[in-house]
């Protein structure tokens, strides 16, 4: 890799060697430079926008790489009209020998998303879940094909798992809090989902917004074929309350495969899980800080959880049924009235259970005090991308 970034010139002139037909005529917006990658815009002479990105290290050059395979996947779905939000396109890319690689794109106007302006109603919130949902509807390929990590059901469980049993050796976790997640994980019907395309990596700067719509998703290094929880946990965690309802509702319309009614409750361990994540990485580089910092976060969670009941599963709710990852476009409805979007056979009783349920178990994980958000989400905003392993669920 280049000792330090280039140029915006001199990225600019080599887009020209990338994309044969990129006459640059001016640097436009963005002009950013972080610890793995050096980004420029530019406007060529057909009036098209370009971003040019430089890796800066070996992990973010194997990231867009990876990367580009999945955008060119993706960008083909679009392209068919039944996505409302677009992707960046790699148009080329040029090699430098030992000093690493540049690759252009398309650019997608937009600003990151801002969850604090979501207003609840027919807006952005809503617009927000049916574009997630519109992701958890991508065919499975568009992730495999490209040779990205794929998990059914059992493995993302087995993976959590696998996470525990960890953190359990470590000897430095409330027996409290691993009796908690133990009775979870062994909450069979829990983990009873249909594996989607996980973007793995939302937040507000990888959803991009303009004129009150979502317009583009970026930045897929983490995306694989997993549980859709992992991607709403976020939201679940920071939204504002008021527009849950909104973009849930929204989710769900968008989605094929019926009301998961459990997705909530694995977002919420997805939130604790990731306070271990930190943990177990700072015990395995042997950094104390890090140890230190988790360690803190879980004593707060701990406080915060102290009181309640072992998470389990609410009586007389219709579980989703489990089927592992598949690349059909048309998938069979569940069975269940309750997983079905709508059925001329559907009692008016169960839909009006499901949707109390959906704004009760809202209800009770942000009232006042036990609200645990903070805590996961300042873990999440200070953890670094390279600090961690690359497997979503370690």
């Amino acid at each position: 890799m280049s000792s330090r970034p280039r140029t915006a010139l001199s990225l600019a002139a080599l887009a020209c060697v990338a994309v044969p037909d990129l006459e640059p005529t001016r640097l436009a917006l963005p002009q950013e430079t972080t610890e793995d990658l050096r980004v420029t815009g530019v406007i060529d002479t057909r009036g098209r926008h370009w971003e040019v990105l430089e890796p800066l290290n070996d992990a973010a050059g194997a990231t867009l790489e990876a990367e580009s395979e999945v955008l060119r996947r993706i960008g083909e779905v679009v392209d068919g009209g039944t996505l409302s939000f677009d992707v960046p396109r790699p148009a080329g890319a040029v090699r430098l020998d030992e000093c690493g690689h540049v690759q252009v794109r398309s650019h997608i106007p937009g600003s990151p998303l801002n969850l604090e302006a979501l207003r609840p109603g027919p807006g952005l919130a809503s617009g927000l879940g049916k574009v997630i949902g519109q992701w958890h509807e991508l065919p499975t390929t568009v992730v495999t094909g490209a040779g990205m990590p794929s998990y059914d059901s059992q493995q993302v469980r087995d993976r959590w798992t696998h996470m525990l049993d960890e953190a359990e050796e470590s000897g430095l976790v409330r027996a409290e809090l691993m009796y908690r997640w133990r009775s979870a994980i062994a909450q069979e019907p829990l983990w009873r989902f249909k594996a989607v395309v996980v973007h793995g990596d939302l937040a507000e700067d990888n959803v991009l917004v303009a004129g009150g719509a979502v317009t583009a998703i970026r930045s897929l290094g983490a995306i694989h074929v997993g549980d859709p929880a992992e991607d709403l946990a976020w939201l679940y965690a920071s939204a504002p309350f008021e527009c849950l309802d909104d973009i849930e509702a929204a989710y769900e319309q968008a989605r094929t495969e019926g009301i998961d009614l459990h997705i909530r409750e694995r977002a919420d361990l997805i939130t604790e899980f990731n306070l271990v994540r930190w943990l177990i990485h700072g015990v395995r580089i042997d950094d104390q800080n890090i140890i230190d910092d988790a360690l803190g976060m879980l004593e707060d969670l701990y406080e915060q959880v102290a009181d309640e009941e072992p998470i389990a599963m609410p009586p007389h709710v219709a579980l989703v049924t489990e089927t592992s990852a598949s690349d059909d476009a048309e998938s069979s409805l569940l069975s269940s009235p309750l997983s079905q979007k709508s059925s001329e056979n559907t009692d008016d009783a169960d839909d009006s259970f499901a949707s109390d349920y959906r704004a009760e178990r809202m209800r009770s994980a942000h009232d006042a005090s036990g609200d645990t958000s903070t805590v996961v989400m300042s873990v999440i905003d200070d953890v670094d991308d390279d600090d961690i392993s690359t497997d979503p669920y370690l």
